[in-house]
């Protein structure tokens, strides 16, 4: 059956993601521009390291919020500078917390971290989870153009990941605290005082754990998030989605729209276009049959490049309707 995602201005929090080169950008781009124009607020957040949403829009975003149409706000999430502010923001928190001596050797720890591969992503998750948390309720929609599809689930898998590893040096860091009691301290356990109670180190951790942990609340509550896969009807494609769909079942988040972008018109001939048509035919019947659990829109191949707001409302119309 052949739907729009219209029903999905409903949620709170819309992920787009895909094969890269998919239309992704131009989805959740449109999507967003419907949803402002049917009244919504709504917040286009772009965290493909290679950003096009300005470029779609021909308006400049930036990596803080602002106002690019009426109701409808965007930010580009510049990875490498999360990066840095994450970094300074850990050794605000050092400073208050140790000793010049630690200090001095955290920081030194820090530098090399600096440059270590995967750093980005766990910034990028940061600022994801800031805005899924504490921004999402200044919108009606926030909506996450997201990088091509195995960069997006290692984010998405991010709120697990850490959580054990959060988990572990909790445990590590308490076994230690209770190592160090000395015999009066002893006494004072048994009245009811642990040292663990006041340690900043310990309610960081823990902290940071009930934030992944409402993180992975929102992501995966069915009612105010759902994530859209967009795809074209070729082989890679289709595959690439349906290990997307296995994985984020998997991990109890909802896809609730496919989008089949870039399908051929009917009202065309030639011995290429049949031939190609032939094969597209064979690909929708795949993608009907392997996703019909999943509700799908099509979206067809356009004459020119799609760029600019009269562009974006057309594709707007084939996903949500007049």
């Amino acid at each position: 059956m052949l739907l729009t995602v219209r029903h999905l201005f409903d949620r709170r929090v819309l992920f787009f993601g895909g094969k890269g080169g998919v239309g992704k950008t131009t989805c959740a781009a449109a999507v967003a521009l419907a949803a402002a124009r049917a009244g919504k607020r709504v917040l286009l957040v772009s965290t493909d390291p290679a950003h096009s949403t300005s470029d779609i829009f021909e308006r400049p975003f930036a990596r803080e919020e602002c106002e690019v149409l009426p109701s409808l706000f965007g930010l580009e999430v510049d990875a490498e500078f999360e990066a840095r502010r994450y970094l300074d923001e850990v050794q605000r928190r050092i400073l208050a917390m140790f000793n010049p001596d630690i200090v001095r050797e955290a920081m030194r720890q820090i530098d090399l971290v600096a440059g270590m591969p995967g750093l980005a992503d766990v910034a990028l998750f940061d600022r994801m989870s800031d805005l899924v948390l504490d921004r999402a309720n200044a919108y009606d929609l926030t909506i996450f153009d997201t990088a091509p599809t195995g960069h997006t689930l290692r984010l998405l898998h991010m709120p697990e990941a850490m959580g054990a590893w959060v988990q572990a040096l909790s445990d590590r860091r308490r076994q230690a605290l209770d190592a160090s009691v000395t015999s009066a301290s002893n006494a004072a356990v048994g009245q009811g005082f642990s040292p663990a109670d006041k340690d900043p180190i310990l309610q960081s951790l823990t902290r940071r754990r009930a934030k992944l942990a409402s993180v992975r609340d929102v992501l995966t509550r069915n009612e105010t998030t759902a994530f859209v896969l967009v795809l074209m009807p070729e082989r890679l494609p289709i595959e690439e989605s349906a290990r997307a769909l296995h994985d984020l079942d998997h991990a109890h988040l909802h896809v609730s729209g496919l989008v089949v972008n870039r399908v051929l018109p009917d009202d065309l001939s030639g011995e290429y276009y049949e031939a190609r048509k032939a094969q597209e035919r064979v690909y929708l019947e795949e993608i009907d049959r392997r996703f019909r659990a999943v509700r799908r829109v099509r979206v067809p191949q356009l004459e020119s490049d799609v760029h600019g707001v009269p562009a974006l409302e057309r594709v707007a119309r084939y996903l949500v309707g007049e």
